[in-house]
């Protein structure tokens, strides 16, 4: 069965080595070549490539964006990502964009084939290893994102009061309840942020502040 493959990328050299190596096997199909995002558009959807070769950098988009809105029109179309970095922005973002793989410009040329057959047969090709490194990258970025994410509503708050230099009585009276019930919160709030001290949450707290304050002024 042949797989009917389409070249997306800027360089010329790149792109026709690519579709010389689609051309010398016998079960794959080249049915088109483009360099650029507006070119694929035009082109793919006449084509009805089952596979898709996209590099990631191209001079009026990325390929991510162009799998995204290609596979909004071909629903089978299975994308597969090249790139000459690893880079895990583009990842994540291939991923999201429902792409079928990831592969580097500087895999072999039976590497890359055989990356155009798994896609062509509709399976993945990101590997655990990968897949891990991403997931991994995500949990960062989150973090880093929303430092609070664990926290519960009430906790947040009394990160909050803490960071205003509230004491456990005080902060109890704030907010209505018992202290022994603060105290709770407090131990609950530092055990989810790794915090041993107080002190720690009082100074995350002022730099949540500080940076809310200095994004509303911008």
């Amino acid at each position: 069965m042949t797989t009917r493959v389409f070249v997306v990328d800027d360089h010329d050299v790149i792109r026709r080595g690519i579709a010389a190596l689609v051309a010398a096997e016998d079960d794959l199909e080249l049915v088109g070549e483009a360099a650029t995002v507006a070119e694929a558009l035009a082109w793919v959807p006449r084509a009805h490539p089952q596979v898709a070769v996209l590099d990631v950098r191209l001079p009026d988009g990325n390929g991510v964006e162009l799998c995204r809105e290609l596979q909004s029109q071909l629903p089978e179309l299975r994308c597969l990502m090249l790139t000459s970095f690893d880079d895990h922005d583009a990842l994540m973002d291939a991923i999201m964009a429902g792409a079928a793989g990831f592969v580097l410009k500087g895999v072999v040329s039976e590497e890359l084939v055989t990356a155009i057959r798994t896609a062509g047969a509709g399976e993945s090709l990101l590997s655990p290893k990968k897949t891990e490194a991403m997931l991994a990258w995500l949990r960062r970025e989150q973090a880093q994102a929303d430092p609070l994410r664990e926290l519960t509503a009430r906790e947040r708050q009394v990160l909050e009061l803490i960071g205003e230099g509230l004491t456990n009585r005080e902060i109890a009276g704030r907010m209505f309840l018992a202290e022994k019930t603060i105290k709770n919160y407090v131990s609950q709030m530092l055990a989810k942020l790794a915090m041993r001290h107080r002190s720690e949450a009082a100074v995350l707290a002022t730099e949540l502040r500080l940076d809310r304050d200095s994004r509303g002024k911008r």
